[in-house]
């Protein structure tokens, strides 16, 4: 069983409680237009270029075997639709310009890198976290990964947005001590405006979720001009108060430091410059309203 991770970063305390190690998923089925990791989007390996550290030297262009990177008034272009993100440029880069986002992973090698640290898990009350992305978009994977962490002994969470069948949560839902669930909005003409997707699969699975008893931390990533209105600040706040397995609302504040990333990877960045990240002011002003709703509130990273 094989898939395709961008990222597995050890010894994260914002993704659940404890000491972690979270697994990055490649692959989301929703479009958010402020994603944070657009390098998450894409279920395959991209090439990844950082311009400010090309010296030009033309070696990528040399050995590039699609032939699609050349040096054009003395700086280098990409045809990106010619791009099979081999590695081969990355490889060759003297100033690490190149990177490919996203490597093949078994699970056994998974595996091997969570249980490095399992002892921190055990006295911290740690475990392992997958997000992505959307890791149920590597289901089967996924599902091998969850069983094999519970047979040995790790607590498991699981970051998702919701957009999944529910046949599918139900099946690897035994092997789940927690999930990280995010709720952007709770319009769902606003929902589909912003990440591509309407709310109807989404509320429902957490919903059934919450019936079957597992823990849930709702998270609201607050973006100024989009959801921080009040009306959904008290609506999110009420469906967190009726589920009685949410036992912590974590915001999330919108940062527009990705717009770099999207630039090196050739992708528009559809967010306005003028949206700034929320002050802290207004974090506390959210903060308070939703603690009317007697749920514990936080503010992550």
């Amino acid at each position: 069983m094989i898939g395709t991770l961008f990222d597995i970063r050890r010894f994260a305390v914002n993704d659940g409680p404890g000491i972690r190690t979270t697994v990055f998923f490649k692959g989301c089925p929703l479009e958010c237009v402020w994603c944070h990791n657009p390098e998450s989007q894409a279920m395959y390996p991209e090439r990844i270029f950082q311009p400010n550290r090309c010296i030009t030297c033309g070696v990528c262009v040399e050995n590039c075997p699609q032939q699609g990177l050349s040096i054009v008034e003395g700086k280098l272009t990409a045809n990106q639709d010619v791009c099979i993100a081999c590695s081969i440029c990355a490889d060759n880069c003297y100033s690490e310009a190149s990177e490919v986002i996203g490597q093949m992973f078994s699970v056994d090698e998974v595996m091997t890198e969570l249980l490095k640290d399992a002892v921190f898990y055990e006295i911290s009350g740690g475990g392992v976290t997958f997000s992505g992305g959307e890791p149920t978009m590597q289901g089967e994977f996924l599902k091998e990964l969850v069983i094999e962490c519970k047979e040995a002994g790790l607590h498991v969470a699981l970051d998702t947005c919701g957009q999944v069948q529910w046949d599918y949560l139900e099946e690897i839902n035994p092997y789940v001590d927690l999930y990280l669930y995010d709720i952007k909005s709770m319009d769902s003409d606003k929902h589909k405006e912003m990440t591509g997707v309407g709310l109807d699969l989404i509320l429902d699975n957490v919903k059934k979720l919450n019936a079957n008893g597992k823990e849930i931390w709702m998270r609201y990533p607050v973006i100024p001009t989009m959801n921080n209105d009040d009306e959904n600040i008290k609506a999110i706040g009420e469906f967190a108060q009726s589920l009685k397995n949410v036992t912590q609302l974590t915001l999330l504040p919108y940062h527009p430091t990705a717009k770099a990333k999207y630039e090196n990877l050739g992708k528009p960045y559809l967010m306005d410059d003028c949206v700034e990240a929320p002050h802290e002011d207004e974090m506390a002003t959210i903060v308070s309203k939703l603690e009317e709703f007697s749920i514990s509130v936080a503010v992550g990273g």
